[in-house]
This record gives structure tokens, C-alpha cells and sequence, in this order.
């Protein structure tokens, strides 16, 4: 789909802030198209635009929620019971099928910069193709895919390959997604990677440069595509890639680890996790972010079953099912 088909499905829905495409629909490149296009909506007020949507488009929600909920009770459920954001999936228009999620433009930019929920945030370290940015989120973003980095680096040795450094990164975010158990194809990562190879090179190109200036990585090309890297593994540089981890990672880690407390050049406070060892830096951040991952995915799959509907419920999860089943295979 082009842009302006993209764009369009916009014009039945209220005004928003924010909007990217993500997922697999949006790449000619990726073999195994999904059937639906993915939107996140970012909007100020959730129930007052979901007010307005349920007046313009109530057959896009379950009936049991547009009927008897209404906006108020959407956005309840979104925020108590899962992590913020309210999909309404299996929507036909035009011949297509679509999925969107609406979310507080607070809560994204929270989760981007502080990975609050490691929901959102790492759905926007992958490729996407945003379609509408009133804030300038995508500059916002850029410390979202700079911490993503710094992670992988960590969990990555010595020496590697650029599809490593994007498998890991990609991988963050499925750390202990309950869906990864038993109703998610077990290659996802792989094929994401291979699949956009491309549109993650131009997303991480100036952070790779940015990291080999500053002598973190060395970079070697090969072929026509292929970058091998290699790094320091050394305390030093641990320590500088934990520091460039989103605030509440670092303050999360403190707890485990311990940290110390000094003050930076300019006068400010500055909270620095205590690391005896890269490992032990790298252990401790898999078991942080595998939690966080662990509790946003089971309460969005709670809050998922009762928006959803019943029939549109057992739809998502025996399509989810089946790319499970064709991966063991």
C-alpha cells in the first residue's frame, strides 16, 4: 500500500496526534504479508475520541462495549486492566482489513522515553511508517532507538554481524511476551529482520556511526549489504551503554545492584548503577526488561479478549495460533 492509501483510512476516523504503520502489510519486501494493517494513534483525550468515533464508526468496537460501555468504560479498561492502549482489530474498509490502536500521547511518550510499559516503545524500535506527527515524536524517538542499541550491545559478544544487532534489538521487546509461549510464529524475529533488513539499516544508521565515532564499534562492510561488527567488551564501555538505558531500566537496576550518587558537571544529581562485571549488567537488564515485557503482555491480552468481542477474540488468537503451528512445523 502506498502512502495516500495509508493516509486515507485516516479521513474515517476523528483527528489524531500521532500515527504509524507498522507490521508486516506496510513492506512489499516481507513474503509473509499479514492480512491486516497495523496503526497506533497516539490522541490528547482517549474518551473524548473515542466519543466521537463511537458516533462515527461503532460497529469498528465489540457491540457488548459500544452498546452498553460506551468511551468511558474503553478507556477504563485500556488503562486499569491493560497498559494503555485500546485495538480495535478485524476492521473492513475498502476492501482491507485493519487494526488500530489508540493511546495517550502522554503514556507513548512516556514508554519511549522511560520504556514505563516496554509496549509501545519497542513496537517503535522496529520499522514504521509514520503518517501523522503533530508533536515531533519521531525526534522524541530518537533516544528510544539509541537506548535499544545500547541494550542489544549488551546482550550481543565480541564480534557479530549488522542482521545480529537488529535480531537483538528486535527481540527485546518479545523478552517474556506471553504470546511468544504458544500463539506467535517462533521465527518472528528472523523474518521481521530479513524482511526489512533495509528499513532497519536506514533507522540505525546514524546511531552505528555515532557509537563507531566514539569508538564503541568498529565496523567492517562486506558484500553489498552486510556489516560485521565488533566491539569492546570492556567495564568501561558496559557501564557508558548502561548509562544510555531509559531512566527507570537504570533505576530498576540500581535496586538489584545497588548504585552511587554524584554529581555531573553542570551541578545535577546523577544516579549510577553499581556494575561489578558486563555480564552481571547484561543478566540483571534481561530479567528487568523480560519482567516488564512479562506484565504488559499478559494485561494487554486480558484487556485484548474483553474488548475484542467474543468471535473477533477467537479470531486474533486462532490466526496468532496458526503462525505458531506453521513455525514448529
Amino acid at each position: 500500500m502506498d502512502k495516500a492509501e495509508l493516509e486515507s483510512f485516516l479521513k474515517v476516523l476523528p483527528p489524531v496526534d500521532f500515527c504509524c504503520v507498522y507490521g508486516s502489510a506496510l513492506h512489499p519486501n516481507n513474503h509473509e504479508k499479514s492480512t491486516m494493517v497495523d496503526y497506533i494513534l497516539g490522541v490528547s483525550d482517549p474518551e473524548q475520541w473515542h466519543s466521537q468515533n463511537l458516533k462515527m464508526n461503532k460497529r469498528h468496537y465489540a457491540s457488548w462495549l459500544a452498546h452498553l460501555g460506551g468511551a468511558r468504560m474503553i478507556t477504563q479498561i485500556a488503562d486499569e486492566i491493560g497498559v494503555g492502549v485500546h485495538f480495535n482489530p478485524f476492521v473492513s474498509w475498502n476492501d482491507k482489513m485493519f487494526k488500530y490502536g489508540i493511546v495517550r500521547m502522554h503514556d507513548l511518550v512516556q514508554d519511549i522515553l522511560n520504556w514505563e510499559r516496554f509496549y509501545l516503545s519497542g513496537r517503535l524500535q522496529k520499522p514504521v511508517h509514520i503518517l501523522v506527527d503533530n508533536l515531533d515524536l519521531e525526534n522524541v524517538n530518537s533516544s528510544n532507538l539509541r537506548a535499544a542499541i545500547s541494550a542489544a550491545l549488551l546482550l550481543l559478544p565480541p564480534k557479530f554481524t549488522e542482521e545480529d544487532l537488529y535480531a537483538k534489538i528486535c527481540s527485546l521487546s518479545y523478552m517474556g511476551d506471553l504470546r511468544m509461549l504458544f500463539a506467535e510464529d517462533k521465527n518472528k524475529v528472523k523474518k521481521i529482520v530479513q524482511g526489512q533488513f533495509d528499513l532497519f539499516q536506514s533507522r540505525y544508521k546514524s546511531f552505528l556511526e555515532e557509537y563507531e565515532a566514539k569508538e564503541l564499534l568498529r565496523l567492517t562492510s562486506y558484500g553489498s549489504r552486510q556489516t560485521n561488527i565488533s566491539q569492546d567488551c570492556g567495564l568501561s564501555v558496559a557501564r557508558h551503554l548502561v548509562n544510555t538505558l531509559p531512566p527507570m531500566v537504570r533505576s530498576q537496576m540500581g535496586m538489584k545492584l545497588g548504585e552511587k550518587t554524584k554529581l555531573s558537571d553542570s551541578g545535577q544529581v546523577i544516579h549510577e548503577v553499581l556494575i561489578g562485571s558486563r555480564d552481571e549488567a547484561a543478566k540483571c537488564m534481561q530479567k528487568v526488561l523480560r519482567q516488564k515485557v512479562l506484565v504488559s503482555s499478559a494485561r494487554q491480552a486480558v484487556s485484548g479478549l474483553l474488548t475484542a468481542g467474543g468471535v473477533n477474540a477467537v479470531r486474533y488468537l486462532a490466526n496468532k495460533m496458526c503462525k505458531a503451528w506453521k513455525s514448529l512445523r
